[in-house]
């Protein structure tokens, strides 16, 4: 088996200085994005852009371009990590107690627990009020 391989490190300078420019290409991209074009769908475009110029890094500055197993098992591992996602993500969107759930529910002063408690207190401060004016015939003042 022969050790003697020749190289071609002009070539491969040129490779890597083609991948910078990519980078830097999507880099500028990336700053330019939210405020020119799909500027609804900034999040997604920015996750797509990162994931691209990690691929670019992986594969050409990490040398992952000709490996085989390594792909198999970052793919075998991504695939696991979206299925448990998408189960998560399933249940969230389908759960079935959005009304007592206290994440998910909208705060509202007649479902909050506290907001029927306040007012009966207040209702009794007024009621003891009321009947302290009746007899003095002044208006009570109490500090709260």
């Amino acid at each position: 088996m022969s050790t003697n391989v020749t190289v071609d490190y002009q070539a491969e300078k040129g490779g890597y200085y083609k991948v910078l420019i990519g980078l830097l290409i999507l880099t500028t991209i990336t700053f330019i994005q939210p405020s020119m074009f799909l500027t609804d769908a900034t999040f997604v475009v920015q996750l797509l852009i990162g994931l691209i110029k990690a691929i670019i890094i992986l594969f050409y500055y990490m040398h992952l371009k000709g490996e085989t197993l390594i792909g198999w098992t970052v793919s075998f591992a991504v695939f696991i990590v979206l299925f448990f996602f998408s189960i998560v993500i399933y249940d969230v969107n389908n759960f079935q107690y959005v009304d007592e759930s206290h994440i998910s529910s909208t705060a509202t002063s007649a479902g909050s627990p506290t907001a029927g408690h306040h007012s009966t207190s207040s209702d009794a401060s007024h009621t003891t009020s009321e009947h302290t004016s009746d007899a003095s015939h002044e208006p009570a003042h109490s500090e709260h």
